[in-house]
């Protein structure tokens, strides 16, 4: 971290079962302002469950995490209401249409001249001729648009993102990044969980590669690889593929991860 920059984001020993079962590992990870960080790993890695412990959607088993310098799980409602989420497969409610739902939502946050930024949303999106019909009836990638609508309207400095783009569209995929881009070039900071590696290299400062719940890697894009020659789907298939041949490795061992 640069002099002059803050963490925004440090989680110390963070980690997360369900009984038997680890979903997360124990880890520490800070995230500076101004930095676009991206958490990269296969379905079931654990990137969702990181991102809920993050944004106080979830109760760590160990360890703690400051967001913007709010304990996550003592102020989720606190935390929540400083930052834009936008979770991996979470619809807008089913009975509001688009612009009622970005009026509830601006009503909730405070936001000042709030029907010139919804009809800006709206717009931005594509989303005018939407306008009255009820979420229910939108298609995936149009209640996608909502969420990341609702996620971008009170210009948060801090966005954490779970698979935001994966309904829409190419055109709307490449809008999106840029504006994730200029966001953070003007001191925004985002926190991004992916499977697609393809957004890593476009968009990432750093980056962190996890599978089974346990952090494999964590660095810059060119710091993780060994060589020039390595792409990033090079490191990421040595390193998930060695953590999936040690895992199955264990279980035939009889080995229990238990600490």
């Amino acid at each position: 971290m640069s002099e002059g920059e803050e963490s925004l984001v440090v989680a110390k020993d963070l980690g997360k079962r369900y009984g038997d079962f680890i979903a997360l590992h124990p880890l520490n990870v800070k995230v500076s302002s101004g930095e676009f960080f991206g958490v990269f790993g296969p379905n079931g890695a654990g990137k969702s469950t990181f991102i809920k412990l993050l944004t106080g959607q979830l109760r760590p088993s160990i360890g703690a995490v400051e967001v913007l310098g709010i304990n996550a799980a003592k102020e989720p409602q606190k935390l929540k209401a400083n930052i834009g989420i936008v979770p991996e497969s979470e619809s807008p409610p089913s009975y509001l249409t688009p612009s009622e739902f970005l009026q509830f939502v601006g009503k909730l946050r405070g936001i000042d001249d709030l029907d010139a930024k919804v009809e800006h949303w709206m717009d931005w999106f594509g989303l005018d001729e939407k306008r009255d019909t009820m979420c229910k009836d939108l298609s995936k990638g149009q209640r996608q648009k909502v969420m990341l609508a609702s996620a971008f309207i009170h210009e948060p400095k801090l966005l954490f993102l779970d698979e935001p783009f994966a309904n829409l569209d190419p055109i709307y995929q490449r809008k999106c990044r840029q504006w994730l881009l200029d966001m953070v070039a003007n001191g925004g900071t985002i926190f991004l969980c992916s499977h697609v590696l393809e957004m890593a290299e476009r968009m990432c400062n750093r980056m962190a590669i996890i599978n089974h719940g346990k952090v494999l890697a964590a660095g810059t894009v060119k710091g993780l690889k060994e060589s020039d020659e390595e792409t990033l789907e090079d490191v990421f298939i040595r390193l998930v593929g060695h953590s999936i041949e040690e895992a199955e490795r264990m279980s035939d061992e009889g080995i229990s991860e238990e600490e």
